[in-house]
């Protein structure tokens, strides 16, 4: 774009811009002249996807901004009023909107009540920062024909997110997406988008009341609950309602990770505020370390993600994703559930083996809960990203409180016989066979590498990893017979499978990786986990050559 043209756009948009902190950040741009600074906000639009929108606050239109969210908002309202949705006085239908701690999260969900208000609809606004979970129940349990939630869940501390919920109560997909999308480029000004002072409701806490009176379907009657607790909010929203949702259930009330309780949109303990990432876990460990609870426990930010911690030896460790999806759900069919168990195709097939077993039904979906959360008859699903979700009548979504309510059951249940969770996933191994899984992520700064990753990798597929010979190769953006389209590509080896992707919500190439070791006896588990090991490691060392990462 041309200086001149540039700093038009730039002055256009600060015209219409709503917030005093990013009409200062741009008009301090443009009288400096930082021209790069402001062709890299300017260069595009912030997409609305499947996702709903999320990037780095700042000024302009490729930033999480009042100015956004504003649009989107105005796009949403206009979708739902052309799918049918009544509108008038008494029949407007209602919209839900929920937001956590982060940076301007409380204002963006006020934005969007004024904008749904201003376009005939109702709004009503949850009373406080709230866990993603309590407003996807929301949705369901007052009859809203849609719901927002303002969150970057485990993103850094500059970004924040939009993401949309359909009356169902599970997260948009396509074509609704598109359809959303072209409403919002078609909103030419923010002068055209009503936005009145008052009109929405701001709830009370009888929502709240009502997700905690649905965590008792989660448990069983009678129930061990003993199992004691360490536990991390990673500076999010979830403690509160963990807490309520504890003392509630009658568990031992967690022993807190004081320094990383409460709500801090700066997240200054850790450098990325999700479980998974390096570092994260610290602060529990120590906290574990000193209590010797029976487990530890962490939520992400907005409290949809649940992680876990195991004593192992004389330490400490992370349960990957796929280990607790797969305790979660030996517990599940232990207890006699009936209906589908799904997950997504990155997630471990053990999961697979554990329903077929047990003679339920089973389904892969895409990544992500907006797929998993919509199969027929769903009773359990997950995906490795730490995500669960157990009550899908009461949650149609990943939900960090109801799956931390049934893992310290479960734990409960072992402790009660001298057995812990690893003690059932040696079980699990010699039943099933050993499913190791492990992930090579890669964050860019230049989504162009991604891009050329993933173009490599299909130009010049490989053959073969770690020895073993890939005997089925499929390229996800044609779609399979079951699957949807979508940039990916699978790899089925002897006894391995491989999953790459861009990630849906971060600068990241992610590739998925497990192994199966078949088991005869709990004799043979340390070499069957060494062989796995090192297939991983060999894995991820032939897959980063092959994809030039």
């Amino acid at each position: 774009m041309e200086d001149d043209a540039l700093i038009a756009q730039a002055q256009a948009w600060l015209a219409e811009d709503p917030d005093p902190d990013t009409r200062e950040e741009l008009a301090r741009l443009i009288d400096d002249g930082n021209h790069a600074e402001l062709a890299a906000r300017f260069a595009g639009t912030l997409q609305f996807g499947t996702a709903g929108l999320r990037g780095e606050l700042g000024a302009g239109p490729l930033r999480m901004n009042r100015s956004v969210v504003i649009r989107a908002a105005a796009g949403l309202a206009a979708y739902l009023k052309k799918q049918g949705t009544p509108h008038g006085d008494d029949t407007a239908g209602l919209v839900v909107i929920g937001y956590d701690a982060r940076h301007k999260s409380q204002t963006f969900a006020e934005d969007t009540a004024a904008v749904m208000t201003g376009a005939g609809l109702r709004a009503a606004v949850l009373p406080r920062p709230l866990p993603t979970p309590v407003l996807a129940f929301a949705i369901r349990h007052l009859g809203a024909v849609a719901g927002v939630e303002v969150t970057a869940s485990h993103n850094p501390p500059r970004d924040n997110g939009y993401k949309v919920y359909l009356g169902d109560g599970s997260q948009i997909v396509p074509p609704a997406d598109a359809e959303i999308a072209a409403e919002i480029d078609a909103v030419a000004s923010l002068t055209t988008v009503p936005r009145p002072a008052t009109g929405w409701e701001t709830l009370d806490d009888t929502v709240l009341d009502a997700y905690l009176t649905r965590t008792d379907a989660v448990l069983s009657e009678n129930s061990p609950r003993t199992a004691r607790t360490v536990y991390t909010a990673l500076h999010g929203v979830g403690k509160d309602v963990l807490l309520a949702a504890f003392a509630r259930a009658g568990f031992p009330a967690p022993d807190l990770v004081t320094e990383q309780a409460d709500p801090d949109p700066d997240f200054p303990t850790v450098a990325f505020p999700n479980p998974e990432e390096p570092g994260a876990m610290d602060l529990a460990f120590a906290k574990a370390r000193e209590t010797d609870p029976d487990l530890v426990i962490a939520n992400d930010p907005d409290a949809d993600r649940c992680a876990a911690a195991v004593k192992d030896g004389g330490d400490w460790r992370m349960l990957r994703g796929d280990e607790v999806g797969a305790l979660l759900a030996a517990h599940l069919v232990r207890r006699g559930v009936t209906g589908t168990f799904a997950e997504s195709i990155v997630s471990s097939s053990l999961l697979g083996r554990i329903a077929g077993k047990a003679g339920l039904p089973y389904e892969e979906t895409l990544t992500g809960f907006k797929w998993i959360a919509r199969v027929d008859g769903l009773r359990y699903g997950y995906e490795e990203a730490l995500g669960y979700c157990v009550d899908p009548d009461g949650v149609r979504d990943k939900d960090g409180i109801t799956a931390a309510l049934l893992l310290t059951e479960l734990a409960s249940e072992l402790k009660a016989d001298h057995r812990t969770l690893l003690d059932l996933l040696d079980d699990l191994a010699v039943e099933h066979g050993l499913h190791a899984t492990d992930q090579l992520s890669v964050r860019v700064k230049d989504l162009g590498l991604i891009a050329a990753a993933m173009r490599r990798l299909r130009e010049q597929p490989p053959t073969e990893l770690a020895g073993l010979r890939i005997t089925k190769a499929e390229d996800l953006t044609e779609g399979t017979d079951k699957l949807p389209p979508t940039d990916g590509l699978r790899y089925t080896l002897d006894g391995a499978r491989v999953v790459v992707r861009p990630s849906g919500t971060e600068p990241k190439l992610k590739c998925y990786l497990e192994v199966v070791i078949p088991v005869a006896g709990k004799a043979d588990l340390p070499d069957a986990r060494a062989k796995a090991t090192a297939l991983l490691t060999t894995i991820k060392q032939d897959l980063s050559e092959a994809a030039g990462i």
